[in-house]
């Protein structure tokens, strides 16, 4: 029940890229304060990450566990890890298009304590994660799934799953780890988009190199999905709601959130996007022209709430 090869990548990346935008956004405030706090990152980048922690976990996995466990832990690891991310800066560097971030001696320790970090905490948990094959059972003793309880009041019952799968197990991942990782997601949507829309604009030249983001971003996309989830949750298995009629409520939402974020922020002068010259605009805050892109956020959220409703935590003994 290990997590497939194609979940650890996808999460690999997406980790990846949440660390360039928080290094590359702190470097830039240190250089000059600016409340919209962006950071930056790029697909290029995401891709290396992915393979690169692949590679990492291989090392990781064949890890000692007495003897020799100190010096895995603190010097091969740690020294994998720092050259691995000192090639991807020099292939691939890091700032507002394509400029360089940490270097020298900062770069060294940035790149060791998040070495230390990944092998320690992040890796010593996720690969405890379990996901379950084609037909199998969540988990033993799969209960009923929590959107279930509440549309029917509090009354515990067992949820039919999607497909006919069996009820959703209490093991699932809590909610500040789904808050967490929509968080995350935001960033990786903001950076691909922004690249994409780099290159679309100015052609590849300057600037196109890098994707931008910003940190309030997280805590926007992670409280919007969370909130777009639990919809997600009552609306499908609690009233039986088709797709195409739950996303215009999604949509509204998603709508109302960006457009009450962006008061709050425009009036810190954080506000990182300004819709003004597009067409069908409301105080360059929303518009149309994004409606398509929000509602295939909104379906494939839904594909991503079914996923990570079957991943399970095995704590340690």
């Amino acid at each position: 029940g290990a997590l497939p090869a194609w979940m650890r990548l996808y999460f690999y990346g997406m980790h990846g890229v949440t660390v360039d935008v928080l290094l590359s956004s702190a470097l830039r405030f240190a250089r000059s304060p600016d409340p919209r706090m962006l950071g930056f990152s790029s697909p290029f980048r995401c891709v290396l990450h992915s393979l690169s922690h692949l590679a990492l976990e291989r090392l990781y996995v064949r890890r000692p566990r007495r003897s020799g466990a100190f010096l895995f832990h603190f010097l091969l690891y740690p020294s994998a890890h720092v050259g691995l991310q000192t090639l991807a800066a020099h292939a691939l560097p890091l700032g507002p298009g394509g400029g360089p971030g940490p270097a020298g001696a900062l770069h060294l320790a940035l790149q060791y304590v998040l070495a230390l970090y990944h092998c320690r905490v992040l890796l010593k948990r996720f690969l405890r994660l379990r996901y379950p094959g084609p037909g199998q059972h969540p988990a033993p003793g799969g209960t009923a799934h929590p959107a279930t309880a509440a549309a029917a009041g509090g009354r515990r019952r067992r949820a039919r799953g999607h497909a006919g799968a069996p009820g959703i197990s209490r093991q699932g991942l809590p909610d500040l780890l789904r808050f967490l990782f929509f968080g995350m997601h935001g960033f990786l949507d903001e950076i691909f988009f922004t690249f994409f829309f780099n290159v679309l604009g100015r052609g590849g030249g300057a600037g196109a190199s890098s994707g931008h983001t910003s940190l309030w971003s997280f805590l926007m996309y992670g409280s919007c999905s969370f909130v777009v989830e639990k919809l997600y949750f009552y609306l499908h298995y609690g009233r039986g709601w088709g797709t195409w009629k739950r996303v215009p409520i999604y949509v509204i939402f998603i709508y109302t959130w960006e457009l009450a974020w962006g008061l709050g922020l425009r009036m810190c002068g954080a506000c990182s996007w300004d819709y003004s010259h597009y067409p069908l605009n409301f105080k360059g805050l929303i518009t149309l022209m994004y409606l398509p892109g929000w509602i295939f956020l909104s379906v494939y959220q839904d594909l991503l709430s079914n996923v990570l409703w079957q991943v399970q935590y095995v704590p340690t003994n």
